[in-house]
């Protein structure tokens, strides 16, 4: 095994808690059929690469059978660099794509009234597709977890106007990609302890586009931590109330999804 930045660079098994709330979700949401190619959204942050390890594990020992990769879009910005995940992939010996795209640049120049985060994950997310679809991916694979949904469905309510959350498993309006959460089930806590534990590369993000203005989402955040405070079984019963809205779209996945065949080079 390698090391990079003294850390160890091979596949850790992750915690039964994690593999089960992970698995649950997989099962529940129906998101991984047999002879899937899945591309893995890899930021470098805590839940990203807690979420590689767990898919790599279910690739060993689930039994359907999937192949599994990683793209990063590096925004070419100077408060962060996900450069040093090149070699931890290399080691790890996963098929990986680095996307270099100056974001950050062209949103100075064609934002209009968007906030920079919003233009950054369109433009993340754009180029996410682009590399599932240039290299034969039919499932991206996104790591968001149940503390993000919360947050999302606040927002969604308190802003928006709108019972909306991010959804579980569904195939974008294209109709050729599919994307799916697995850690829908999982608290934010729990990636970070093991993240911690393990002593994963995690490359921390300082974007001043969100720092220098708190953003709408910690505002959220910090409100849940206050309300679970008082009121422990708080996120219990919030995924109970997100349960229907995390599902919508999984009516237009088959049974058993079929993958494409590989593109050829």
């Amino acid at each position: 095994m390698a090391r990079i930045f003294g850390r160890m660079t091979d596949f850790i098994a992750p915690p039964k808690s994690l593999i089960r709330l992970t698995g649950k979700a997989l099962g529940d949401f129906r998101m991984i059929a047999d002879g899937d190619r899945v591309l893995l959204g890899l930021s470098g942050g805590k839940d990203s690469l807690s979420l590689l390890h767990l898919l790599h594990h279910f690739q060993r020992r689930a039994p359907v059978r999937f192949e599994l990769a990683a793209v990063t879009i590096d925004p070419q910005s100077e408060s962060f660099d996900p450069s040093p995940l090149i070699p931890y992939m290399k080691a790890l010996g996963v098929e990986y794509h680095y996307v270099r795209e100056p974001i950050m640049e062209l949103a100075t120049e064609h934002m209009d009234n968007d906030s920079y985060c919003a233009f950054c994950s369109r433009m993340k997310r754009g180029l996410m597709y682009r590399t599932a679809r240039e290299h034969g991916f039919n499932v991206l694979a996104m790591a968001q977890h149940l503390d993000d949904l919360a947050e999302s469905f606040l927002m969604s309510a308190f802003h928006g106007g709108r019972l909306k959350t991010m959804k579980a498993h569904y195939r974008i309006d294209a109709g050729d990609l599919r994307v799916i959460r697995p850690l829908v089930y999982v608290r934010e806590r729990q990636t970070a302890a093991f993240a911690e534990a393990a002593g994963l590369p995690v490359i921390s993000e300082n974007c001043p586009a969100c720092f220098d203005m708190p953003t709408q989402r910690q505002h959220m955040k910090e409100l849940l931590a206050r309300e679970e405070a008082a009121l422990p079984r708080l996120f219990r019963n919030l995924l109970s109330t997100l349960r229907p809205l995390m599902s919508q779209g999984l009516e237009d996945i088959p049974e058993a999804p079929a993958a494409p065949a590989r593109k050829r080079a």
